[in-house]
């Protein structure tokens, strides 16, 4: 199952949380992977949420509803055990896909950007990441808590969410395999 936010963490050690606009000046925000700008699409039936969230790097702020696949868009948060124990095996599906898949991260109601960034530099995961302190997607998705991935085809519909941590390496290809034709 997903994590639950450790509310605790917030401001801890007398730090101020940063807003959403103020984590791209966060430091090591140059080590992730810049937000692409995406050309204006019309939202897709089934398709992600209409939904603009700021890139967590460097970057324009991604309108979810924009995007299209083959595409992975995983919600995780630095604070979330079990996003600790996927995260090598996203990295390692971004590294042999070869491009065939993108991915996305979506760092989820996490009031400490600067340990996003280095939760991400850290697990190899050198794709993309908005932040969503606001839990922007949580009803759209319908998220309990990360980790959660959504499936996004070719045409930007959803084929696909799963829920929980991915178990194994051979879990999360089959996955690509058969819910995004996506072979290497």
């Amino acid at each position: 199952m997903g994590c639950a936010p450790e509310a605790s963490r917030e401001g801890e050690g007398g730090e101020t949380p940063q807003s959403p606009d103020s984590s791209r000046t966060v430091a090591g925000a140059e080590k992730l992977a810049d937000c692409p700008s995406t050309p204006s699409r019309p939202p897709v039936s089934d398709g992600l949420p209409d939904v603009s969230l700021p890139c967590l790097g460097n970057g324009p702020d991604i309108r979810l509803a924009d995007l299209r696949g083959p595409l992975l868009v995983n919600v995780w948060a630095q604070w979330c055990g079990p996003c600790r124990d996927e995260a090598p095996y996203l990295a390692d599906l971004q590294q042999k896909s070869g491009g065939k898949v993108q991915l996305i991260g979506i760092d989820y109601a996490d009031p400490r950007p600067e340990k996003a960034i280095e939760f991400a530099v850290e697990h190899g995961l050198v794709y993309p990441h908005l932040a969503d302190t606001d839990k922007q997607v949580r009803q759209p998705l319908r998220v309990g808590g990360p980790p959660l991935t959504a499936f996004v085809d070719k045409a930007g519909k959803v084929v696909h969410v799963h829920r929980g941590v991915f178990k194994s390496q051979q879990e999360l290809d089959q996955l690509v395999r058969t819910k995004l034709g996506v072979t290497w």
